[in-house]
């Protein structure tokens, strides 16, 4: 439909080009190349319009692209939070095999893999594996939060769990440069879940951020 500039398979125009591609309309600038309209951005860093919209939450990563000149589109999912990586190599990579353009996502990739890897073995060495029993004994057994339910903290095969119902980890824990303790889910596939110890009105929290939410957990008395 995007392709077609607002038509279905059966030709049936769903809605105008005029207000498909006004959402393509530059609104906001994302740099020197890229321009975010209305839920769509458009880069021209390689001097060729790429259309595009992300979907991302924790456990995946994933991306369309459009290349509204050349008629060719692209779709990239994976169920991996390290798949943001992929993803400008991804659109580097469509262009060039449409272009015959010089190979660069391969290195990209392997470039970001690297850095990627030396990083997590530097967050790693702050890590303490299990978690000290100093500071497992003062949190609570049982939290709550209104928006996401539930967290029991267990002791299993001499490690200390978080179970929220539907999954569980074993957590690690860190010392923050601010003097501030986290608990951090390390289960494959639920690992890298950062919950900071804290307290309200009295009550022992914990507390897990996004780029845009804070949620708290209080404990139940």
């Amino acid at each position: 439909m995007e392709m077609d500039k607002g038509k279905l398979p059966d030709g049936k125009q769903l809605l105008s080009a005029e207000n498909l591609l006004a959402r393509r309309a530059p609104q906001i600038a994302l740099g020197e190349d890229a321009k975010y309209g209305m839920g769509l951005e458009v880069n021209r860093k390689y001097g060729v319009p790429i259309v595009s919209h992300g979907g991302s939450l924790a456990g995946f990563k994933s991306n369309w692209y459009l290349l509204p000149d050349s008629q060719i589109g692209a779709v990239i999912l994976t169920n991996s939070d390290m798949g943001g990586m992929l993803l400008g190599p991804f659109s580097r990579r469509l262009l060039e095999v449409v272009f015959d353009g010089k190979p660069e996502a391969e290195g990209d990739v392997a470039a970001q893999a690297a850095r990627y890897k030396a990083q997590l073995a530097k967050e790693r060495e702050r890590l303490v594996v299990p978690a000290a029993p100093d500071q497992v004994t003062k949190l609570a057994k049982k939290y709550i939060s209104k928006q996401l339910g539930e967290i029991d903290v267990l002791s299993e095969n001499g490690q200390t769990v978080f179970d929220f119902g539907e999954w569980k980890s074993a957590v690690a824990l860190r010392k923050n440069d601010d003097g501030s303790i986290s608990f951090i889910t390390i289960d494959p596939t639920n690992g890298g879940f950062e919950f900071v110890v804290g307290e309200t009105v009295g009550k022992r929290t914990l507390t897990i951020r996004d780029g845009q939410h804070e949620y708290v957990f209080t404990e139940v008395t």
